[in-house]
């Protein structure tokens, strides 16, 4: 079985794509449920945010996985098959572990370097998991992937970057409506981005700040957090047209703030998108005394500036992939040198059964000593071999097929068996 991985994300299609493919909870469920019922697909992970769609799989076979997840995806999203594979990539194997090393450490996102999809991740698995679509492979490789997101934001400055980000909206803002400390700001949503957003704006001082969120206790803990001032979710259009700069970042895959929602007469006013797909329609926009900067504009102009971030956790995520693929190959002979191990000692029980049968005048004490000392002996011949195959297998070559043609091991077996335990006093 091979680890893949099947999406699109910002890099790969357009917004109005990502918008149009944007999946609910019944749409998850029905590409879910498609692939378990598929015969290439063994284990799955959906990770689905707000700039990606991607399926990770322990795939039987690639071509046959990959026929299941498109269709599945086509499916679920309601685009034409033809049309979404213009947009999808496929990674196998080394590859697709680096791909999900490299979106858990933020180097994938739109927003560079932000650590939301840390916990989308982190839900990804514990929904799978639930789920039982979720195996130890899916499992291991999810558990790495976090841990490698966790290092990238405790051992680099690239938590830097979504600040910039962030700022550089508020900049942009400022030039259209004027200096933030006579301004009254309202920020929608209360996730990662839209608490730096609120954090942000608190520090740099305004006129007023308002937070609004469809949960309310989220708000207003956000609010407590900023000294702002919490709304319910119904409240939106009033605070709207009460606010001249906006700063929104929600999960929701519709638009939040639509033209309708906005008085007709109406103030200069800006709006900072940082959501994808995006929470202003693009009519707001239209509107001669409305400005909105959008997560794609924004993006462009921090990345340029945060190359040595990138480069640290680009750095980062090589090594952690080159270690993890090390500890995989070798963890892959493991069953085959078990059921060496097994056959071993299964000679060695027959063996040792006949000479007690042949020599039936030794104590309890001699049967023993002839007993570890056979043991050592097989120890012995087979301690270099096995621990050879295991470091050749870290370096990408793989023996262990050789070993099974040379010992007559059944490959069928190397799935179930496990190491036999060694005779007391053999170290």
């Amino acid at each position: 079985m091979s680890i893949i991985v099947i999406g699109l994300s910002h890099k790969t299609a357009s917004i109005d794509t990502l918008e149009q493919a944007a999946l609910d909870a019944s749409a998850r469920e029905t590409l879910l449920t498609r692939l378990d019922a598929g015969e290439h697909v063994g284990e799955a992970l959906l990770l689905d945010t707000c700039n990606r769609i991607e399926v990770y799989a322990d795939a039987y076979t690639f071509h046959g996985a990959v026929t299941e997840i498109g269709e599945g995806l086509a499916e679920a999203t309601g685009l034409p098959l033809r049309e979404l594979r213009e947009n999808l990539y496929v990674h196998y194997e080394d590859r697709a572990v680096a791909h999900l090393f490299q979106v858990s450490a933020g180097l994938d996102s739109m927003a560079v370097g932000e650590s939301q999809i840390l916990g989308q991740l982190r839900e990804s698995l514990r929904t799978g998991r639930e789920s039982g679509r979720v195996g130890s492979v899916l499992d291991g490789l999810a558990q790495q992937a976090l841990r490698v997101g966790k290092r990238a934001h405790a051992e680099t400055d690239i938590d830097t970057v979504s600040r910039s980000l962030v700022e550089r909206g508020v900049q942009q803002a400022e030039a259209h409506v004027g200096p933030l400390a006579a301004q009254r700001v309202l920020v929608v949503g209360a996730g990662a981005m839209s608490s730096l957003a609120a954090h942000t704006v608190a520090r740099t001082g305004v006129a007023g700040l308002t937070v609004i969120n469809r949960t309310f206790d989220s708000a207003r803990r956000l609010a407590d957090a900023t000294g702002a001032n919490p709304l319910p979710w119904d409240a939106l259009p009033a605070a709207l047209a009460a606010h001249d700069l906006v700063i929104s970042c929600t999960g929701s895959v519709g638009h939040v703030i639509e033209e309708s929602h906005l008085p007709a007469v109406q103030h200069r006013q800006a709006f900072v998108d940082l959501a994808l797909p995006r929470d202003v329609a693009p009519e707001v926009g239209e509107r001669p005394e409305v400005q909105v900067f959008s997560l794609a504009h924004l993006g462009a102009g921090v990345e340029g500036s945060a190359a040595d971030q990138v480069r640290a956790v680009r750095d980062l995520v090589t090594g952690e992939v080159a270690d993890y693929l090390v500890a995989r190959r070798a963890a892959s002979v493991a069953p085959t040198v078990a059921l060496l191990r097994s056959r071993a000692a299964d000679v060695v029980a027959a063996e040792l059964g006949r000479l007690q049968q042949r020599l039936p005048g030794l104590s309890d004490a001699e049967q023993a000593q002839v007993q570890l000392t056979v043991h050592r002996v097989v120890e012995k011949l087979l301690h270099t071999p096995t621990v050879r195959v295991k470091q050749l297998a870290g370096e990408g070559h793989d023996y262990t097929a050789a070993l099974r043609e040379l010992f007559d091991l059944d490959a069928r077996q190397t799935a179930t068996v496990s190491t036999p335990p060694r005779p007391e006093g053999l170290e």
